[in-house]
């Protein structure tokens, strides 16, 4: 069992967890059992209704933020020529083509999000190993795998997260950050559900959102009515 620290255990007693708390109600409580020395990062948790196991069942989208993420993405771009010109003026931290693809097979882990051309995936496609365990890989039905790397990395550097239904069908995603205020938080909460949502898989059957919780970093999760209405 997992021994909690006295903060911990003192935020928990303000959590009610016989009862489902509106996500407005839910983000303020977060912001209050968040880290009281550093600026927590808010976190909404889905549980689905849904078998990952199977591809039809499988959720993944993104979703741009309106109040952004309050993180600013280090964007790695595998493109060459023009496009990796244009990658690099739209802000893209990282830019190259066969010898950046090499450095990443060595081990190189300084960035947060991965854009490629078309032309290089068949190059990318091999650092599956490298790539995929940290949800990664470039996927055209991001958006990362695309001719406009200048929009793609424009797009993430504005607020842009992918989210992806886990083996245990929890689907996980960033609200902001405590210091965004309850009203941004919400906004942010309710473009992420309004996605989810958006696409449900034809082959989920009975409830598709079965649970949701919403948490500061190192703090409790704090049951939410996840369809509950969202104004703070």
């Amino acid at each position: 069992m997992t021994k909690r620290s006295k903060a911990f255990r003192d935020a928990a007693q303000l959590v009610d967890r016989s009862q489902l708390y509106t996500p407005a109600e839910a983000v303020r409580l977060a912001i209050k059992t968040g880290s009281k020395n550093t600026d927590s990062t808010i976190d909404v948790v889905f549980k689905l209704g849904v078998d990952p196991r199977h591809a039809d069942q499988m959720v993944r989208s993104t979703v741009i933020l309106p109040n952004g993420t309050g993180k600013t993405a280090r964007v790695l771009v595998f493109a060459n020529g023009d496009k990796a010109d244009a990658a690099r003026e739209a802000g893209a931290d990282i830019v190259g083509g066969d010898e950046l693809i090499a450095e990443v097979a060595d081990g190189r882990q300084d960035f947060d999000v991965v854009v490629a051309t078309p032309d290089l995936m068949g190059k990318v496609g091999r650092l599956g190993k490298v790539l995929g365990p940290r949800g990664l890989m470039p996927n055209p039905k991001t958006g990362t795998v695309t001719m406009d790397v200048a929009k793609a990395v424009t797009d993430i550097k504005g607020g842009k997260i992918e989210f992806r239904v886990d083996k245990h069908a929890n689907l996980h995603s960033i609200l902001g950050k405590a210091s965004f205020g309850d009203a941004k938080l919400v906004e942010n909460y309710q473009a992420i559900l309004d996605e989810v949502m958006r696409v449900k898989p034809s082959a989920s059957k009975g409830r598709y959102i079965q649970k949701a919780s919403i948490s500061a970093t190192q703090g409790p999760g704090i049951p939410v009515d996840a369809l509950a209405k969202p104004e703070a």
